[in-house]
Order: C-alpha cells, then sequence, then structure tokens
C-alpha cells in the first residue's frame, strides 16, 4: 500500500472514529445521570462491578485478536486469500472453545453471588441480570463476529465503528428514554442491551461478508490449521501475560474499592473514570485507526521512514494528551458539579492521579509499534507490572484509601510502561540505541511544562465559574483556546518533528 493510501484509509478511520466517540462519550455521561437520578448511585456501582467481573472471565481471550492481527498484516499486503481464511479459521476455532470456557466460568462466578454482593442492598436479582445480560453479550461475540478482524487488519476500521459505535449510542438513546420515562426501568435497561447486542452482531456480521465476499473460514479445519500456523499460538502464549497486566490495570481497581469502601464510592470512582476514559478513548480510538497502517509501514521495512513516522507520531500524541489533560485538571470539577452535583465530587489528590493516569494512557506510542513489529515475547514485563499494579494497590489503598489505589496503578505504569517498553522497542524493534528516545521524550516533557507554566498565569485572568452548561461550554472553550494556542506556538517553535506533523496535516487538508 502507497503512503498516501494508508494515510487516507487511517484518516478515514480516524474521522468516522472520532465522531462516534464523541457522540458515544455525551450519551454515556446522560446515561449515567438518568441511571443516578432514576435508579441510585448502588446500582451505578453494581453495573461498574458486573462489567469488571465479566473481564476478568475474558482474560480467557489470551490476545488472539492481538496476534491474529500481527499475522494478517503481511498476507493482506500481498492479497493471499488462502493464508488469510486459513488464519481466520484458526481464530474461529480458538474462539468458539474460549466461549465455552467463559460461559462456564461465569455460571460459576455467579454461584458465589450471594457472598460476593452481600454489602449490597439491592435485591439480588439484579446483580444476577446485569451479570447474565453481558455475559450473553459477549458470547455473541465471540462465536458471529470474530471475523471482524480482518476489516482491522486491512485498515477498514471505519466499517466496525459504524456498526459496534452506531449501535452503541442507539443503545444508550433507548436506555436513557426507558428508564426516565418507562416503569421496572432497569429491567427495559436490560432488554435493551441484550437487544442490541444481537442486532449489532446481524449487522457488523453483513458488512464482513459484504467486504470480503472470499472470506469463508472452515472451523473444522482449525484445530489441523492451528498446527500449520505455529507462530499464531506463539504469540498468544506470550500475549496471555499482557493481556492480563490489562485487566489488572483497568479492571480490578473498581473490584478493590469496592472491598474496602462501598459500592457508592465505586460510583464516584467510575464517574470521573468515564471522564477520564472518555477523553482518552477519543485519543486512542484515533490512534487505534492508524494501528493497520503502522502495520503495513513496518511489513515495508524502511527502517529510515519507520523512525521518522514515531518521532512524528509521539510529539503528536503527546501534545494532544497535553491539551487534554491541561482540559482535564481545570474543568472536570465544575462539570461534575453541573453534571450530577456536588455530593459526587472526588478528592483533589485522587482527582490529580487520574489526571496522571489519563496523561499516560493517551501517550502509550510504543504499543501500536509493539504489536505491528509482534514483539510480545517480554512476558515478564506485564507480570512485573500486573503484580506491581495488583500488590501496591491493595497495600496502599488499606493504608491511604482511594488516593492509595490509583497511585499502585501509577507505579506500576511509570516503571514498565514509561520505562521498559521504549527500551524494548528501541533494542529488539527499531534495533538503534534508546538514547533517541529519551532525548525526544525529555524535550517533549520540556515544551508541556513551559506551556503549562505559561497558560496557568494567563488563566489567573479568566473566571472560571459557570452556573448552567452553557456557560462552562464557553469557558471550556477559552481554557481549550488559551493552552491549545500556547502549546502549538511553544511546540512548533522548538520541534522539528511537530513541524513535520503540521505540515503534513496542512497537506491533507489541501487535497481535501
Amino acid at each position: 500500500m502507497s503512503e498516501n493510501n494508508r494515510t487516507t484509509q487511517s484518516i478515514k478511520n480516524a474521522r468516522v472514529s472520532l465522531f462516534f466517540s464523541i457522540l458515544v462519550l455525551i450519551l454515556g455521561f446522560f446515561s449515567r445521570r438518568i441511571l443516578i437520578e432514576c435508579l441510585g448511585a448502588e446500582v451505578l456501582g453494581l453495573n461498574t462491578t458486573a462489567t469488571n467481573l465479566l473481564g476478568f472471565l475474558n482474560l480467557a481471550e489470551l490476545g488472539i485478536s492481538t496476534a491474529i492481527s500481527y499475522t494478517l498484516y503481511t498476507p493482506l499486503y500481498q492479497k493471499d486469500y488462502k493464508t488469510i481464511n486459513e488464519i481466520v479459521a484458526v481464530q474461529g476455532w480458538l474462539y468458539r472453545r474460549i466461549a465455552y470456557i467463559i460461559l462456564v466460568g461465569g455460571a460459576i462466578l455467579m454461584c458465589f453471588f450471594p457472598w460476593i454482593f452481600s454489602k449490597m442492598e439491592l435485591p439480588l436479582w439484579y446483580a444476577y441480570g446485569s451479570f447474565g445480560v453481558l455475559l450473553v453479550a459477549a458470547m455473541l461475540g465471540y462465536i458471529i463476529n470474530y471475523q471482524q478482524i480482518a476489516l482491522s487488519a486491512d485498515q477498514q476500521e471505519y466499517k466496525i465503528s459504524y456498526n459496534v459505535q452506531g449501535f452503541r449510542a442507539l443503545k444508550l438513546l433507548m436506555q436513557i428514554v426507558g428508564i426516565g420515562y418507562f416503569g421496572q426501568g432497569y429491567v427495559y435497561w436490560l432488554a435493551v442491551e441484550f437487544g442490541m447486542s444481537a442486532i449489532t452482531c446481524f449487522f457488523l456480521h453483513r458488512t464482513i461478508h459484504k467486504s470480503f465476499p472470499w472470506l469463508r473460514p472452515d472451523l473444522l479445519k482449525g484445530k489441523m490449521l492451528s498446527r500449520k500456523h505455529t507462530e499464531i499460538i506463539m504469540k498468544t502464549k506470550q500475549l496471555f501475560f499482557h493481556k492480563f497486566a490489562t485487566y489488572v490495570l483497568g479492571q480490578t481497581s473498581p473490584l478493590i474499592i469496592y472491598a474496602f469502601l462501598s459500592l457508592t464510592v465505586v460510583a464516584v470512582y467510575g464517574n470521573y473514570m468515564l471522564l477520564v476514559v472518555s477523553v482518552s478513548m477519543i485519543v486512542t480510538s484515533v490512534s487505534n485507526a492508524m494501528n493497520a497502517g503502522i502495520g503495513n509501514l513496518i511489513a515495508e521495512g524502511n527502517k529510515e521512514k519507520i523512525l521518522s513516522f514515531f518521532r512524528e507520531y509521539t510529539v503528536s500524541r503527546y501534545w494532544i494528551a497535553s491539551v487534554i489533560c491541561f482540559c482535564l485538571f481545570n474543568l472536570s470539577h465544575s462539570f461534575m458539579v453541573l453534571w450530577i452535583g456536588k455530593d459526587y465530587l472526588l478528592d483533589s489528590i485522587s482527582f490529580t492521579l487520574l489526571v496522571v493516569y489519563a496523561f499516560i494512557s493517551m501517550t502509550r506510542t510504543n504499543d501500536s509499534f509493539l504489536s505491528a513489529y509482534g514483539l510480545f515475547q517480554d512476558i515478564y514485563a506485564p507480570a512485573v507490572e500486573a503484580a506491581l499494579n495488583l500488590g501496591l494497590s491493595i497495600l496502599l489503598g488499606y493504608y491511604y484509601g482511594l488516593p492509595g489505589i490509583i497511585a499502585g496503578v501509577l507505579i506500576g505504569l511509570l516503571l514498565v510502561v514509561c520505562g521498559w517498553k521504549p527500551y524494548f522497542l528501541y533494542t529488539r524493534g527499531f534495533q538503534v540505541s534508546i538514547m533517541g528516545y529519551l532525548f525526544l521524550i525529555t524535550k517533549i516533557l520540556c515544551f508541556i511544562i513551559i506551556s503549562w507554566i505559561l497558560s496557568r498565569f494567563l488563566l489567573e485572568y479568566i473566571n472560571l465559574s459557570c452556573n448552567d452548561f452553557i456557560s462552562w461550554v464557553l469557558i471550556s472553550f477559552k481554557v481549550f483556546l488559551l493552552y491549545g494556542l500556547v502549546s502549538l506556538c511553544c511546540f512548533q517553535l522548538l520541534s522539528k518533528d511537530f513541524r513535520t506533523f503540521t505540515q503534513r496535516v496542512c497537506q491533507i487538508i489541501k487535497r481535501k
């Protein structure tokens, strides 16, 4: 694929993903507010806890989808349809078995619900209903729509966004209306959750076969083909450790909070995490739309072009993340007051730590390149990360409460994600000295610090108080414009890689 085609597809994927990410973000905020107002914070906390329990069972997926994506880049580049069908058949065979494991695991886990939710004041059927519906929705994805990996690897992620994110937005809208205006609101919520999962699977399955009419994997041959494509099994085994670390990072915190505190605190934490994760997902969803393009670039093997793009990609991600985090830091509390009230505000230490978490999440540029190179053999790194995250969260949470739990997560991130992974990528992937990366990141952080200090000084002349959402939006625009312009000037003047990025953006706009 030429560089222009790769860039065009990446932009199309990013544009569609950005639109639906923002739409789902807005509807998600309304949905949580309606849940709290009509059903109570404990129902919201229960839903968050059930989602995290299902995330534990999804560890059985082992990272197969990432391994499949890596093995599909080259045959898609070469249009080797026979090999593609074989690889997807292996995935389908593995996913069927995973679905059975998760189903059995879910049934066993539900036997312990009376103990797990012993502190819950709601009827126990709420827990069974929430978890059961989410479990069935996960099963549909494993059994029916595993072939969507071909769309993703072929830089057609926008088609997945139209179906998955589009129906998710419709689902949230229906749930908002139903809970607010119909009786038996939570039963309605569960029914819509289940129904829209089935509809999404149907339309996505149809889209896949319209895009790839030649994609007809034979699942009966999956076991035999797995012996031929041994690299998939090898990469999957390696990825399990990375998958486990990801789960510990993103899913265990609400469970630990529930263990030490209450479902209400889980809901308060969840409200801020929704804000933090949602704005982070806007960045990561756009960057994920570029993953297949990165894989295609690495498949071409031009090291100089790869390194140049990595520097450009990194500096642009750090700049965007700094803009979002500055706005988060200065606008989140006022938004929460307007959204759900003063009773659901987070303490300042926990909130600051969450903003740091958001910044690290949005600047994980090494992950895309590690996946494209297939560098998953560093299984000790995610094991150490998981042990640090879980162990320190429990230890610090016991002594310091919520700030300690979040701090435990951050320590693991800083040591492994910000320390080890760049070293591993540069030595095993790029095969160049890590000093270039350290110099790059040091410069970027200096630019951000300068921009942040100047913007905070100028922000003293802006009145940040607001009484309604309209005034909040106007203030948000001022804060965004202030830091955006200050940081843009700073990066543009001091960073050659950032100037290359802005030139690329200008060229794309001119072509459009």
